[in-house]
């Protein structure tokens, strides 16, 4: 792969997961990680990511220092938003994790909306706070300044005392194989103990992640009920899972 290729496919890849591993970008590209690092370095030369330790990050993930043409996607991440307010009722407690996609649709919740909304993403938690007639939980504990979200044991621990009616994530990677994926350590452990905490879980995508895989492995697939895409629902790429009982929106 030429160096331009392969820098296009860095790219891309920051932009459609947000966060990046040098060591996974060696891993898929076939090159030693002090190439990927070089490249890391140079594209962030040219504005084009943000080199952290250990890989990268996109500018959308720094969406609170970045004006919202950043935003990979953002249209979709708009339509996907909007399908899910229609299932957030009055009186709801929603848990919520963080990412660009739920900062849009903390944007988009009807003013008329009387719910709580229990969040550690201090992106989402400032959207909620414009809202009027939301109360907010905060969840406290280490900041992820990579992901701005609260992580760490008081926050698992916190998230445990909660039986939300529904928890809905912004998630990296689905397939029926491998179920929900991440690349984050920290960030995993919390999704795992939100879905456990919830009746019901909605996962936020789109569609470029369908069917792709990430190194850690959050729940099955069959553990979330409902997929939420800028697809249609009769979209090919969503009939598998449509097939095996989830709901696809």
């Amino acid at each position: 792969m030429l160096k331009r290729e392969r820098q296009a496919y860095i790219v891309h890849q920051v932009n459609l997961h947000n966060k990046v591993l040098s060591a996974t970008l060696s891993s898929e590209i076939a090159v030693s990680e002090d190439t990927i690092r070089r490249d890391l370095q140079e594209l962030s030369d040219n504005g084009k990511l943000i080199k952290v330790h250990g890989g990268a990050l996109s500018h959308s993930f720094d969406a609170t220092s970045f004006p919202s043409s950043k935003i990979y996607a953002q249209n979709k991440k708009r339509i996907i938003a909007q399908k899910a307010t229609s299932l957030i009722k009055d009186g709801m407690f929603v848990l919520t994790g963080g990412g660009t996609t739920i900062i849009e649709l903390a944007r988009m919740l009807p003013h008329h909306l009387h719910a709580t909304f229990i969040s550690g993403s201090i992106p989402a938690i400032v959207e909620y706070m414009h809202h009027p007639n939301i109360e907010v939980i905060v969840l406290g504990d280490k900041l992820s300044k990579t992901s701005k979200i609260t992580v760490g044991a008081d926050a698992i621990a916190r998230i445990k005392n909660i039986k939300a009616d529904l928890c809905i994530l912004g998630i990296n990677a689905i397939d029926l194989e491998n179920g929900i994926t991440d690349n984050d350590w920290d960030v995993v452990q919390l999704k795992q103990q939100m879905i456990q905490s919830s009746r019901k879980t909605i996962c936020l995508s789109i569609g470029e992640k369908i069917n792709s895989v990430q190194p850690i492995h959050v729940c099955d697939a069959l553990k979330i009920h409902t997929l939420i895409t800028d697809l249609d629902p009769e979209d090919p790429v969503l009939a598998p899972y449509s097939a095996a009982g989830i709901q696809v929106l």
